[in-house]
């Protein structure tokens, strides 16, 4: 008997008769549900095709739906509210979801176009130690069923949003052929307002300062996936990948205000600046691999190759004034330009033994080359002619090669199972100041050993135990040192001296299931040392800015904890957790001592089918506050509401209403000597979206009455 593990289960059971010496073999296919979530030896895995927010909204949507996994209001996710993540697709990396854009890359792609979600927190040698939160790997869906099958979606929404996928999948004989195309309109509406209270360095005065910044987004996202696998003879695959998806048309305009003076009096500057922006970004990639059986049982060898390419290019114009004291109009404009190049080539070789034991070895090449190009100018009021502004114009090359090999080694032994391994990472970084040409750089040789034990403690129980080294290196544009300024009250700039951070997980886990309840708990505990955050200081009586620092030690830990199942034939429920303490020593940034805090991040959902066409969906989230060496950040509570009525076998209604209670709001406090600030970014207004799904083909054999599987 063989089983398949997917998003349906397969049994081919075979019965032997003997005629004439012969044995006849008698092949029944069995299709169950997929259960929601999968507890594996390294790595927890989350089925979201029937998360209805999968079916209008993005890939940060659906991400903010999983256990441990948080997404704040720019799309940037965390996992244990560490946002050090690495985002694989389909377990490799890309240019699209690597560095500052990864937020908005996860904002433009189509939720629909994911399978499931993996969560690694202590991911195994195989995977990139880069990351201290882990791997996020988001698995798309491919169709294996035989012959022409697809799909397509439209979703209109609120403020003039829609989406519209569709998808066509060819498997006959040799080809697997898959077609996906995509076009998105998304409209955003941000404010932020800013209190702040800071000693000017210049006067020693106290000065108030409240700024207001209202920021409105459009952006039209079109998207392209071709996929291809042939079977080239009974031992040797080959496959090519290409994909793109580009923004256009993303107009961006904001109006800020500005007022400053002495604490409870009249204010006595005031300023205004408006923006009139446009954004555009494209990512691409090419991808081949290669697999060939080799002389074993199942051993093989895989090559994969791939490029990945994000170019952004922007475009802001800006207008100034000041009313208090007054001054005459200032006209300047910005265009930031970024390219990111990756390339990567792999090379796996699995190698299973008797006894369940298993051999894995590989190498991977990482080579990533980046460039900023911050170009502005002053805008002269009457003739319009452009000057170069020397105080924003900059740019920036970074270059970093990663060149890792690994050994991995499995072992299942009646109840126990044992996964061990070590990835050796040679690391090469080279940066350069291209304004001032100021070089920089660093090599660096580390081993990150792995270890996954689990045994069976019962028919349904398990308990685990894993540790893990893992290594974050800087962000490229956290390097570079040159100051930010399209937001001239709150500057930003980067630090060429900042280390890698350097991070031991250790972890305990317990999982259960009682009839039709499934529970677990993990216990963890986290070590960082040099780890990077951000610092705020006062430049004048209303300026502020902030930089990257490394805290010489951190520590964390707490419990994860879940539970999930029927609470009637029709309803089911699915809740979980992080009650954690985390502990930073940022003493050498100025705090008097070791700073500690406590908390519970929660997630909750209802799914409830009162027939058989009908479903409905609500989901609350709730990420606790986090202690910063500076202050803190207050907590975010969310909830989603979705619903889907099966209007016939193959088209389904669908409407979803996220963030219902106008929850999505990043708050942070600053409190030092020198400067009290209350910094809030909310998103305006909740999202709805009203939709039709279709699928159709596919030669799919009839399940027997006789067998139920769905439970």
């Amino acid at each position: 008997m063989r089983r398949a593990i997917g998003p349906a289960a397969t049994l081919l059971i075979g019965s032997a008769t003997g005629v004439f010496g012969q044995t006849a073999v008698q092949e029944v296919t069995v299709t169950a549900k997929a259960p929601s979530s999968q507890s594996l030896l390294d790595r927890k895995v989350y089925a979201v095709t029937q998360n209805l927010q999968s079916q209008t909204g993005t890939a940060a949507d659906v991400l903010n739906e999983v256990p441990s996994i948080s997404v704040d209001a720019d799309g940037n996710p965390s996992v244990r509210g560490d946002p050090n993540v690495t985002i694989l697709i389909d377990g490799k990396p890309s240019a699209e979801f690597a560095g500052a854009t990864r937020g908005l890359s996860l904002q433009q792609m189509s939720a629909s176009d994911i399978a499931r979600i993996e969560v690694l927190t202590n991911p195994p040698a195989q995977y990139k130690a880069e990351g201290s939160g882990g791997v996020i790997n988001i698995i798309t869906r491919r169709s294996h069923q035989a012959g022409l099958s697809g799909g397509a979606q439209l979703n209109v929404g609120n403020h003039r949003r829609y989406n519209l996928n569709a998808n066509l999948a060819y498997n006959a004989g040799k080809l697997a052929l898959t077609v996906a195309v995509g076009l998105r309109q998304d409209t955003r509406e941000r404010q932020i307002p800013t209190d702040r209270l800071a000693i000017d360095p210049v006067s020693g005065q106290r000065v108030q300062s409240r700024e207001t910044f209202d920021e409105h987004v459009r952006r039209h996202t079109p998207s392209f996936k071709l996929g291809l696998d042939y079977q080239l003879d009974a031992n040797e695959t080959v496959g090519v990948l290409v994909s793109s998806r580009e923004l256009y048309g993303g107009a961006r305009f904001f109006d800020q205000q500005d007022f400053s003076g002495p604490p409870m009096a009249a204010p006595t500057s005031i300023a205004t600046r408006h923006s009139d922006g446009h954004e555009w970004n494209i990512s691409s990639g090419e991808a081949i691999h290669f697999n060939q059986k080799l002389w074993r049982p199942d051993e093989t060898l895989s090559l994969a190759f791939q490029r990945s390419v994000t170019r952004e290019r922007e475009r802001y114009v800006y207008a100034d004034a000041s009313t208090l004291p007054p001054a005459p109009p200032a006209f300047s404009d910005l265009r930031p330009n970024l390219d990111l190049v990756k390339l990567e080539f792999g090379a796996d070789y699995d190698l299973p033994l008797p006894q369940g034991r298993e051999i894995k070895l590989g190498y991977d090449l990482e080579d990533d080359r980046n460039g900023f190009d911050n170009i502005g100018d002053f805008i002269d009021p009457i003739t319009r002619q452009p000057t170069i502004d020397p105080g924003v114009t900059n740019h920036f090359r970074y270059h970093q090669q990663v060149s890792a090999g690994y050994g991995q080694y499995e072992q299942s032994l009646r109840k126990w199972r044992l996964q061990a391994g070590v990835r050796v990472e040679a690391t090469k970084v080279s940066s350069l100041q291209i304004t001032g040409d100021v070089a920089g750089g660093r090599r660096e040789l580390a081993a990150y050993p792995s270890l996954h034990l689990e045994r069976d403690v019962g028919p349904e129980s398990r308990v685990s135990i894993s540790l893990g080294r893992r290594v974050t290196r800087p962000d490229p544009e956290a390097l570079n040192p040159f100051i930010d300024r399209q937001n001239i009250f709150n500057l930003r700039a980067g630090n060429a001296a900042l280390l890698p951070q350097d991070t031991w997980l250790y972890e305990l886990g317990y999982e259960s299931k009682w009839k039709s309840l499934t529970y677990a708990a993990k216990a963890y505990y986290r070590f960082d040392r040099d780890s990077v955050t951000s610092v705020t200081q006062v430049v004048s009586a209303d300026v502020v800015l902030t930089t990257q620092a490394n805290l010489p030690k951190s520590k964390s830990g707490g419990v994860e904890f879940s539970a999930g199942g029927k609470l009637l034939t029709n309803l089911s429920f699915n809740l979980s957790g992080n009650a954690f303490h985390s502990q930073i020593d940022a003493r050498a940034l100025g705090a008097p001592g070791l700073e500690s805090t406590t908390g519970i991040d929660l997630k909750a959902s209802l799914d409830y089918r009162p027939t058989a066409a009908d479903t409905a969906q609500v989901s609350f989230s709730r990420t606790s506050a986090r202690l910063t060496p500076q202050g803190s950040i207050a907590a975010i509570n969310l909830v989603n509401i979705g619903y889907r009525r099966l209007l016939r076998p193959d088209l389904a209604l669908v409407v979803t209403l996220s963030d219902a209670l106008n929850g999505q709001r990043f708050r942070r406090f600053t409190a030092t000597p020198q400067l009290h600030d209350d910094y809030l970014r909310y998103q305006v207004g909740q999202i709805a979206y009203v939709g039709l799904t279709y699928t159709f083909g596919g030669q799919k054999k009839p399940r027997p009455a006789a067998f139920d599987y769905d439970q």
